[in-house]
């Protein structure tokens, strides 16, 4: 491989092909670590993995500038004990998979990027979260608990390593976005709950970004939130988008129709009820630079 490479795992998702994009736009080989490998004519190449076990995907760790880790089920379910005990194991297995793997090669990855999630401080309510703030108490602040202990307890004395508490994602091929435009565009884009709970966003461009920053920034190390500069009310957020799509003003939905909702379209209402007011403090501090620090721009961008 060439000595300016990539790995990324669980890179075959919305934030990952997002990121591929990124890294071959600066000029690095790109492998993605992934359960149903393809032939691609990028020139990014595909290993299998199964997010439990090393196995051949390791060599392609040998002398790698960074590993990206993005492995895990899905957040957008039904938070039933089974899929929980999932959500769980998947994040928490693939970064024991990818500690062991150093293991087997002789020259690790120079730094480990890896994902989590601002649900590490639960529904925190107004109060604004900077990555000081402790974990909070409910089931998804848990689930990041475990998963960024597994991160923070492998034993990489030589690496740099990274963790990202990543927000609410906008972008056009995948995360929430496309849904609330389709209900948005069916005139039925109201507020959700009392619209009154936070949502901490960050367009895809401006995250992957941060993705490269990490990579490339040698003076990083440690936990980042990787979200805008400006959480908003989940009633501002509906009537920015909206406002993107040239839509009026729509009632708002009151929760027994969220939960209904969620559960014929296979969610979780506390995905929608809940919320966090976080911010990016140590990028910030860092001199990072927005390209979209604004909703009203950031959707225009997306929607328009």
């Amino acid at each position: 491989m060439s000595s300016k490479h990539i790995v990324i795992a669980g890179g075959s998702g919305f934030i990952g092909n997002a990121l591929v994009g990124e890294f071959l736009a600066r000029d690095f080989k790109v492998v993605v670590l992934t359960r149903i490998p393809r032939e691609r004519i990028d020139g990014v190449i595909e290993a299998k993995w199964d997010g439990r076990h090393v196995g051949e995907w390791a060599r392609f760790l040998n002398g790698a500038e960074a590993i990206i880790n993005l492995a895990g089920k899905n957040i957008n379910c039904p938070h039933t004990p089974e899929n929980l005990h999932e959500l769980t194991g998947s994040r928490v297995n693939s970064v024991h998979a990818i500690a062991a793997a150093f293991e087997v090669v002789k020259i690790p990855p120079r730094v480990w990027v890896q994902a989590s999630a601002i649900g590490f401080y639960g529904n925190t309510g107004s109060q604004l979260c900077d990555e000081s703030v402790p974990n909070g108490s409910d089931t998804l602040a848990e689930i990041c608990r475990e998963w960024e202990i597994a991160f923070n307890s492998a034993n990489t004395p030589t690496m740099r390593k990274i963790l990202l508490r990543i927000g609410f994602v906008l972008g056009r091929d995948g995360g929430a976005l496309p849904v609330l435009s389709k209900i948005t565009r069916c005139f039925l884009g109201g507020s959700v709950g009392n619209g009154r709970q936070y949502i901490s966003w960050i367009h895809i461009a401006d995250l992957t970004r941060m993705f490269a920053m990490a990579v490339e920034n040698e003076n990083l190390r440690g936990t980042f939130n990787a979200v805008g500069q400006y959480a908003v009310m989940n009633l501002e957020f509906m009537r920015e988008l909206r406002h993107a799509l040239h839509r009026p003003w729509s009632p708002p939905a009151p929760v027994w129709a969220v939960k209904l909702g969620s559960r014929l379209m296979s969610s979780e209402p506390s995905l929608a009820l809940a919320g966090c007011r976080s911010i990016p403090k140590r990028f910030l501090e860092a001199g990072f630079n927005f390209q979209f620090s604004n909703l009203p721009d950031a959707l225009e961008n997306l929607c328009g």
